[in-house]
């Protein structure tokens, strides 16, 4: 690898010398186990590997400087991780993704990227467009160039990685290179329009529906070229955020806090639906207040699991009768709100998976 440093170089010997592939392989099946309702228990914790910590100083990298600087230092902070997780012992999956935030899709449509204080220590965000002229003319443009605005990055970024896999076999089969952060086609939708999307699904829901329509479009064909480059797993089962999940995608749907029901299932499920049916189902993720729209959401044709951020905000009865008590997964759920439902007496049924 004549391009990479001697640091990198290091460093990657350093990673393959430390994965188990028995642990990796143990680690998997457990987790395949689970999702195939074969948990034996309330809820399932991945299972640990023995702790390795590294020989070598791995660098730290800013996540500033790996969003900024070139890809070795988008590999390296995103392979630290891996590493951290090595010594750690932990028995989350272990997984990569070209790390550039949400704004992926929405510089596709022209809209500036923000990048955040160093103090943050957050990946840069996208700036809405805030302007209704401007939002026609997007919708006027159609779908825009695979490689506009952050594409070009994310993909060749994609295959920096998959030269280290060619390179270290051992990293190939156990470190999953998993899709970048798409969103879904509404919080797409609200961050290249603005929150003025919401008053807009009111007074023009034949424009707004044109418009998401060009997001999911525009989702799915960054998703045709990334599975092209970095096809999912044949054995159906793929990784994600440090989990296992069935299916291909991870949408995310933090903007239906906002929506009514009716509105979800009108405006906005029926997009999420033809990503599913395109492209083999997935998992859909939501921050915030979910409990209003996840009867209509667990409806969803390939649909594989439900992953919430906030159980605190949520009436988690109806989170449970409509996943768990159906079969359907809730992944990464927060381990105070397992505790407190399996000392409520509240079961779990072995579909709820936590750290």
């Amino acid at each position: 690898m004549p391009r990479w440093s001697e640091t990198f170089r290091r460093c990657m010997d350093d990673l393959s010398a430390r994965i188990a592939p028995a642990e990796e392989q143990a680690n998997r099946s457990a987790q395949v186990d689970f999702l195939e309702g074969r948990c034996g228990t309330e809820f399932f914790v991945p299972l640990a590997r023995t702790p390795r910590p590294p020989k070598v100083d791995w660098p730290d990298v800013h996540i500033n400087d790996a969003n900024d600087g070139d890809y070795e230092l988008m590999l390296l902070s995103q392979l630290k991780m891996v590493s951290d997780e090595l010594a750690r012992g932990s028995g989350i999956s272990l997984n990569v993704r070209c790390n550039y935030g949400s704004g992926i899709l929405p510089t596709q449509f022209g809209c500036e990227l923000f990048t955040m204080p160093r103090e943050t220590t957050t990946l840069p965000t996208a700036i809405p467009l805030h302007d209704r002229d401007k939002v026609q003319a997007v919708l006027d443009a159609g779908v825009p160039d695979t490689r506009a605005g952050l594409g070009a990055k994310v993909m060749d970024c994609a295959e920096e990685f998959l030269s280290v896999f060619e390179k270290y076999p051992i990293l190939a089969e156990h470190v999953a290179l998993y899709h970048p952060d798409w969103q879904g086609p509404i919080d797409i939708a609200e961050v290249v329009w603005g929150s003025e999307i919401f008053y807009s699904i009111f007074d023009e829901p034949d424009f707004v529906r044109s418009f998401i329509d060009l997001m999911t479009k525009t989702y799915a064909q960054a998703a045709r070229a990334w599975f092209t480059l970095v096809p999912p797993s044949p054995r159906g089962v793929n990784a994600h955020w440090g989990m296992m999940h069935k299916g291909v995608l991870a949408l995310r749907a933090d903007s239906l806090m906002n929506l009514s029901p009716a509105t979800y299932v009108d405006l906005i499920r029926p997009f999420d639906q033809e990503l599913f049916d395109e492209f083999g189902g997935g998992i859909v993720h939501y921050c915030g207040r979910g409990d209003h729209f996840i009867p209509a959401m667990c409806e969803m044709k390939g649909l594989t699991a439900i992953t919430l951020s906030q159980p605190h905000l949520n009436d988690m009865e109806a989170i449970y009768r409509n996943t768990v008590d159906k079969g359907i997964p809730l992944l990464g759920l927060d381990r105070k709100e397992v505790n407190r439902a399996v000392a409520a007496g509240r079961p779990l049924r072995g579909w709820v998976h936590t750290w």
